[in-house]
């Protein structure tokens, strides 16, 4: 990252590692660094075929919007899945809505959340029905 006369550069693959590929957030070290903010989150992750979060969680507070920049992405949900197979396919999501994904190919998907609150990402512990058992 480079700084200079109110600009920030840089480069969001370089940059995520320590963040799972968030590059915008709360979390971001740095109460100075210009990409810290409880405004919203933003991630670029870059993720291996078959990456995926195994266990269903959710966020009490904030919306969600993924967009697909290039793979396939499957998202499911306590009510439906949803598959992003073309670049520009999105799914937003609402507060309270528990998930789980998994990258089906090599995928580049950039996600955006608001706001951006510690604590605001939590374990789903309610039931879900068998049929969508992460880790099936």
């Amino acid at each position: 990252m480079q700084r200079t006369l109110g600009v920030t550069t840089g480069n969001a693959e370089d940059e995520t590692q320590p963040y799972r590929g968030w590059l915008i957030g709360h979390f971001i070290q740095g109460a100075d660094h210009p990409l810290t903010t409880t405004d919203v989150e933003v991630q670029w992750a870059n993720l291996p075929a078959g990456t995926r979060r195994a266990e269903w969680g959710f966020n009490a507070q904030a919306h969600t919007l993924a967009i697909l920049v290039r793979g396939r992405f499957h998202l499911h949900f306590h009510e439906r899945e949803v598959l992003l197979t073309r670049e520009g396919d999105y799914v937003l999501w609402e507060p309270g809505v528990p998930h789980y994904w998994e990258a089906e190919e090599d995928t580049l998907i950039f996600t955006v959340r608001w706001p951006s609150l510690p604590g605001d990402s939590q374990p789903w512990e309610g039931a879900i029905p068998d049929k969508h058992e992460p880790g099936r």
